[in-house]
C-alpha cells in the first residue's frame, strides 16, 4: 500500500491534506483521495471542520478545547469524549477511528495515517466507543473514547487524531475511476510521563548552484537542501537561520529559512529546501544552517564553490596556447643556433 503524499497548502485555520489509498468503487478498483481537515496547531483556537461537519473535544469546565491535550503514565487508561457536528440539511454517516500523526517528508506538514495503514501509537491506543455513527441534519453526536497507554510506552510526546471519515464516495469525474472521500480529525496530543529529552540535528546539507555561463548575463541561483531531524521524544517548534560566508569570512547572506514546520514531532525527519536568488557567480565559502529550539542549538554546513567555468576554460586554453607558443619559439631558436 503506497504511503500517502499529502499536499500542504497555505496556513488557514483549517488545513487540507489529501491522503491516497485504494478502495473498491462499484465494479472497479478506484483510487480514492481523502481530503482530511485537521484541527489547528496547539495554541490556536477553532475546531476541525470542512464546512459540512466538525470534530472537536467536548468542552471542558474552562471552555472550548480546540484539540485533545492529555497526559498519563505508562499503563494508565484515560477516557474522554469527541463530538461530531453535522452542519448540513441532510443526515451524514461516518466511520470513526484513531490515527497516528507524522510529519510529511516532502514539506514537514502535520498529517495522519489512513484507515488502512498500520498504526503504532495513538492509532492503536485510542478506541472510540462506536466505529460508525449517523449524525442528523443540523445535529451532533458525542461518542466516548478510551486511550490506554501501554506499560512499555516511550516517555514523551505522542501525536495523533480522532477522525470522522465520510462514508460517501463522490466521483471526481474524468476518464479514470477516481472518487473523493472527506474526513475531519481532531488532534490528540499525549504526554507520557518519564524523562523528556529534546534533541535536534541538521543533517545532509547540500548545495546546487545554477548560473549563467557568462557572468553578468543572467541571475545566479543556488538551491540549498537539508534534513531537519527531531532525535528526541518531545515535539519541537524549530527555527532555522541560513548563513552564507565567502572568502575571508565576509557575510554574503543571513536570513531565516522558510518552510520550516511549525511542529516537528518526535523521531521525525523532514527534507527541506531553501532557494538563494542572486547567489555569487564567483565565490568560495560556506553555507551554514543553524536550527534552534528551547535549550537547543545545532548547525551544519556545506562548501559553496562558484566558478565561472566558461571564462575559466577560455583562460586555461589561452594559457595553454601561450605555453605552446613559447615552447615552439624556444625550439626554433635552438634549431637555428645548432
Amino acid at each position: 500500500m503506497p504511503r500517502p503524499r499529502p499536499h500542504r497548502p497555505a496556513r488557514p485555520p483549517t488545513t487540507l491534506r489529501p491522503l491516497h489509498f485504494p478502495l473498491p468503487m462499484t465494479l472497479l478498483t478506484a483510487l480514492t483521495a481523502v481530503l482530511l481537515a485537521l484541527s489547528a496547531p496547539p495554541g490556536t483556537a477553532g475546531a476541525a471542520e470542512n464546512g459540512e461537519w466538525s470534530v472537536h473535544p467536548v468542552s471542558a469546565a474552562l471552555g472550548a478545547r480546540p484539540y485533545f491535550h492529555l497526559a498519563a503514565g505508562p499503563g494508565a487508561t484515560l477516557t474522554d469524549r469527541v463530538t461530531v457536528t453535522n452542519k448540513t440539511t441532510a443526515p451524514l454517516s461516518f466511520r470513526l477511528y484513531a490515527a497516528d500523526a507524522y510529519n510529511t517528508e516532502r514539506d514537514g506538514g502535520f498529517a495522519v495515517r489512513t484507515l488502512g495503514e498500520r498504526q503504532r501509537g495513538i492509532g492503536v491506543w485510542a478506541r472510540p466507543g462506536r466505529e460508525r455513527i449517523t449524525v442528523p441534519a443540523r445535529g451532533s453526536v458525542t461518542v466516548p473514547f478510551t486511550l490506554t497507554v501501554p506499560e512499555d510506552a516511550e516517555p514523551g510526546d505522542h501525536a495523533g487524531a480522532l477522525v470522522a471519515l465520510d462514508e460517501r464516495i463522490t466521483p471526481a469525474g474524468g476518464s479514470v475511476a477516481v472518487g473523493v472521500r472527506q474526513a475531519v480529525g481532531a488532534r490528540v496530543h499525549l504526554r507520557v510521563s518519564g524523562p523528556a529529552v529534546s534533541a535536534l540535528s541538521v543533517e545532509d546539507v547540500a548545495v546546487r548552484r545554477d548560473g549563467p555561463l557568462l557572468p553578468g548575463t543572467g541571475e545566479s541561483r543556488a538551491l540549498i537542501s537539508y534534513t531537519l531531524h527531531n532525535r528526541g521524544n518531545t515535539t519541537l517548534a524549530p527555527k532555522v537561520v541560513l548563513t552564507a560566508r565567502g572568502l575571508f569570512g565576509r557575510t554574503l547572506l543571513t536570513r531565516d529559512a522558510t518552510g520550516v514546520p511549525a511542529e516537528l514531532l518526535p523521531r521525525q525527519k523532514v527534507r527541506l529546501t531553501e532557494r538563494w536568488r542572486g547567489a555569487p557567480g564567483a565565490e568560495w565559502g560556506e553555507i551554514r544552517l543553524t536550527a534552534t529550539a528551547p535549550d537547543i542549538r545545532e548547525s551544519a554546513g556545506a562548501r559553496y564553490v562558484a566558478v565561472p567555468w566558461l571564462p575559466a576554460a577560455v583562460l586555461a586554453l589561452l594559457a595553454a596556447g601561450g605555453g605552446l607558443a613559447i615552447r615552439f619559439r624556444r625550439r626554433t631558436r635552438r634549431t637555428r643556433t645548432a
